[in-house]
């Protein structure tokens, strides 16, 4: 007997789109059949989604949960945890996400990872898993201790190439540094996250803005800009391409410089793989100037429409292979309490409304596929990142995480209407559907805007990364 059966909705398989019926038994899909052929007598319940979308749940790539940050006043905060954040995401459609363990340079990985679960085992309300985050400098323990956590399900390690702001030290990890951990990378069959700007270009540019006075963050892209994408990516690229068996996933590229930089590796056979994130794909420079601009800001800054472009035609082509959000959740006060170039929060407040929010822009505005639109929320994350096909996929076998999406609930966002904070970038943003049901593992966890959720309902996921994801450009 089958615990639910999802009834008559048009449901995004890995083979296409099907007005279809899904069974689902305990934790998984156990059936996907016909419209109407699955017997509701042998089901506890049965869903009807005539008329709606059902797809494999979101799987956010880049988050940032429960993570310090500082205001120019020197007090640290934390962005709000996977208790909150995890309700957040549900209530938008998303069931997984994955965010960051800190592994200190002087450390050792093993300690990096037992910390952060201490901060989301048992408070999790969906499921997760983490990149590793090095840090400047890491030492040779920490760098052998990376091919350990690799094989014990920890594969993909986040490198940052700058400090992003002048008075921060200890996050760029240096060129050799980074070769040595490539290396391991590539041995252990390890995954690169990358965060690519050249450090010498953006602490240059952030010298000569003070120095000219020009320090209001409206200037942002001039600091953070098209060129230094463009030297920090084909720099990164490159010495990729020296260790064979090095794959890397770059993170939140913003410039058309970047989508050309990973367009040419691919051209190459070399498995580079892109990411960009929703704010860049539908706001540009110019937004700073509107009020609490701040909101609109992440590091790197927004660019031109001219890269706008280059984003969405990446998306097309395969060199933009995930939209994510790296969600940052704070207040308003938080995120706009900076007001210069050099200590504005980064960031975003987007995980609820991220699923709505592409839906109308890929599906509605630009005439995208409701299979594209998946695999660029949900479905190419799971391949990369080694969640597939238990997770981004609706198919026998699969976690029956599953979103369905009302294609008729029409209207604009607002923060009031929201759970995730008191602000929202997105704020009169229109949608063309939005999320009804949210399930988890055969669990329903929203419907029809209730929380049914409670905290310490997600689970750790321990990932490999296959072995196509490595031999060359898988997507």
């Amino acid at each position: 007997m089958l615990d639910i059966i999802i009834r008559g909705g048009d449901v995004v398989t890995p083979e296409g789109v099907a007005k279809a019926d899904v069974g689902i038994k305990g934790e998984t899909i156990a059936a996907v059949a016909t419209a109407g052929v699955l017997d509701a007598q042998a089901a506890s319940r049965v869903i009807d989604a005539t008329g709606r979308i059902v797809m494999p749940g979101g799987i956010d790539p880049h988050v940032h949960m429960q993570h310090a940050f500082v205001i120019p006043t020197g007090e640290t905060y934390y962005t709000r945890g996977p208790d909150h954040v995890g309700m957040a995401a549900l209530c938008g459609g998303t069931t997984t996400l994955i965010d960051f363990a800190y592994v200190e340079s002087a450390g050792s990985v093993e300690a990096g990872i037992t910390a952060r679960d201490a901060q989301f085992k048992g408070k999790a309300a969906c499921d997760w898993a983490y990149h590793l985050m090095l840090q400047s400098d890491p030492s040779e323990q920490v760098v052998q201790g990376l091919g350990e956590a690799i094989q014990a399900g920890y594969p993909t390690v986040k490198i940052f190439t700058t400090n992003i702001w002048p008075q921060r030290k200890g996050r760029m990890v240096d060129l050799g540094d980074m070769w040595e951990v490539f290396k391991v990378l590539a041995a252990r069959g390890g995954l690169g996250v990358i965060h690519a700007e050249d450090n010498d270009l953006v602490m240059h540019m952030y010298a000569k803005l003070i120095r000219e006075g020009r320090t209001g963050f409206e200037n942002m892209a001039e600091v953070h800009s098209q060129l230094s994408e463009d030297i920090s990516f084909r720099r990164v690229i490159r010495l990729a391409e020296s260790v064979p068996g090095c794959a890397l996933y770059m993170m939140h590229v913003s410039a058309a410089t970047g989508v050309g930089a990973i367009r040419e590796a691919r051209a190459k056979g070399l498995p580079i793989y892109g990411e960009s994130l929703h704010q860049y794909m539908l706001y540009t420079s110019d937004d700073y100037k509107r009020t609490n601009g701040q909101i609109y800001h992440t590091y790197p800054s927004l660019k031109t429409k001219a890269d706008q472009q280059a984003l969405w035609d990446g998306t097309l082509d395969g060199a933009i292979n995930c939209v994510a959000t790296d969600d940052l959740c704070c207040t308003l006060r938080e995120k706009t309490f900076g007001k210069r170039i050099d200590d504005t929060t980064g960031g975003n407040s987007g995980i609820e409304p991220r699923l709505a929010v592409m839906y109308t822009e890929m599906v509605t505005k630009r005439g995208y596929s409701l299979p594209r639109y998946v695999d660029l929320v949900s479905s190419n994350a799971a391949k990369l990142m080694g969640l597939y096909p238990h997770k981004g996929a609706i198919a026998v076998g699969s976690d029956a995480d599953i979103t369905i999406l009302d294609p008729t609930r029409r209207g604009h966002i607002r923060a009031v209407d929201l759970r995730q904070t008191d602000y929202t970038p997105w704020e009169g943003h229109e949608i063309n559907a939005w999320p009804v049901l949210t399930m988890l593992r055969g669990v329903v966890k929203v419907e029809d805007g209730r929380y049914l959720g409670k905290p310490g309902d997600g689970r750790y996921l321990k990932r490999k990364i296959p072995a196509e994801v490595i031999e060359g450009p898988l997507l």
